[in-house]
């Protein structure tokens, strides 16, 4: 048909081990040609937690050109986009070590054979650690009990790109009955330095597991936050939740039935942390075109 431009797209699912788990993703393979408002309409449009684009350009320098949209906001980092962007990269051109070049600044995904499927991990940004949150003030501006956060590690801003204020909870039971509302959670943060709130649990589903996640944003609730598992990662690695080098998994989704592993590591020396790395399996399961009028 004239009159048109296309645009093709892939649908992955992110952090999954099989299809229709983990967190859906659209990435569009070439996004020259397209302004930004066509990529926020376009985000908008497939209405998932996000979407990408990908601009190939001859000078590569600082990696692949990725531009990552929410339904609302273009970000400078996250985590299950740059993942599932470098898994449809890789799997293009079997490369094993794509580098993209994101808002943030590069970020490398490197990429492993694990039998028929391919494991990606990537290293996030060394993260800096901000400001700590009092259980108290936490509990009763989001409606939970006091006692429902842990009081043995710190609720404490982390940031690897963006950042997240990881809130331990105290159990398994408390973090899965938890019904807590963007609104109240948007008014906490509101001129802090967290711009979303990431709860963890060290009791968790799975026996692989080594901590149960959730994490509610405007969008609704995230099946796997890739950004904020590193972020989560830095800090328990400083607070001993995780030790130096330690692999680990952050399992979230359960709540929603869309089940998601996150494998994470990170290196402490003395009392610097570093080298955080997250990663996961991406699957395949849709391809498709996307019509604009020229």
């Amino acid at each position: 048909m004239t009159g048109r431009r296309t645009f093709s797209y892939v649908l992955v699912d992110v952090f999954a081990e099989r299809a229709l788990e983990g967190n859906q993703l659209a990435v569009f393979m070439d996004g020259r040609g397209l302004s930004e408002s066509e990529m926020q309409a376009i985000a908008r449009e497939m209405n998932l937690s996000e979407t990408t684009f990908i601009l190939p350009s001859e000078n590569q320098d600082k990696g692949i050109r990725v531009r990552i949209f929410t339904v609302s906001e273009e970000l400078p980092f996250a985590g299950h986009p740059t993942l599932g962007t470098a898994y449809c990269i890789h799997s293009e051109t079997r490369s094993d070590q794509v580098m993209l070049n994101l808002n943030v600044g590069s970020v490398p995904v490197s990429f492993t054979p694990s039998g028929t499927r391919s494991f990606g991990e990537m290293r996030q940004r060394d993260p800096e650690f901000g400001e700590t949150y009092s259980r108290e003030e936490l509990a009763q501006a989001i409606g939970l009990q006091t006692d429902d956060v842990a009081g043995d590690v710190p609720v404490q801003v982390v940031s690897t790109g963006m950042p997240f204020a990881i809130v331990p909870i105290r159990s398994l039971e408390v973090i899965r009955r938890m019904k807590i509302s963007w609104t109240s959670i948007a008014q906490f943060i509101e001129r802090r330095q967290a711009k979303f709130l990431y709860f963890v649990s060290r009791e968790t589903v799975e026996a692989g597991s080594t901590l149960h996640a959730r994490m509610i944003f405007y969008g609704g609730e995230d099946p796997a936050t890739g950004s904020a598992a590193g972020c989560c990662t830095a800090w328990a690695v400083k607070h001993g939740v995780l030790a130096t080098e330690q692999r680990g998994i952050i399992e979230q989704g359960f709540e929603i039935s869309r089940p998601s592993r996150i494998h994470i590591r990170g290196s402490k020396q003395n009392d610097a942390v570093n080298n955080i790395r997250v990663g996961g399996y991406c699957v395949e399961v849709a391809r498709g075109e996307f019509y604009l009028p020229k």
